[in-house]
């Protein structure tokens, strides 16, 4: 498959990724219903594998390693990070200003990853 397409499906997935877990962190916050059902839960994991696999196949198109491409390593690192906060902000039954607290940073940790991937720089908008 063509490199552009690979690229264009992967940025795609990255804003679908971003706007859900935006929407889904949101609607939490909110108390709203939807937020517990089955489309809510399910369908992120979906297009979080895409974009997964999308990542993955860019790097070895590129023939990019972590060691090799420190940008990488820190969108890696960014990545856990991310899931960490996610995973917080996301949890019914701990408190609102906790979760509240890790959506923002979670969006602040994806943001700086997309920083980072534009400037190839590992420092992303701090550099």
């Amino acid at each position: 498959m063509d490199y552009f397409v690979v690229k264009t499906v992967h940025q795609g997935a990255v804003l679908l990724s971003i706007s859900g877990f935006f929407a889904r962190g949101l609607g939490s916050l909110l108390g709203a219903a939807w937020v517990q059902g089955r489309l809510a839960k399910s369908l992120p994991h979906g297009v979080d594998a895409v974009l997964l696999l999308s990542a993955l196949w860019l790097a070895w198109m590129l023939r990019l390693t972590p060691d090799e491409a420190p940008w990488l390593l820190a969108k890696i690192i960014g990545l856990l990070v991310y899931i960490a906060l996610g995973m917080l902000a996301l949890k019914p039954g701990r408190p609102w200003g906790l979760r509240a607290a890790a959506w923002l940073a979670a969006l602040a940790t994806v943001g700086w990853m997309v920083s980072v991937a534009i400037t190839k720089n590992p420092l992303g908008f701090f550099s």
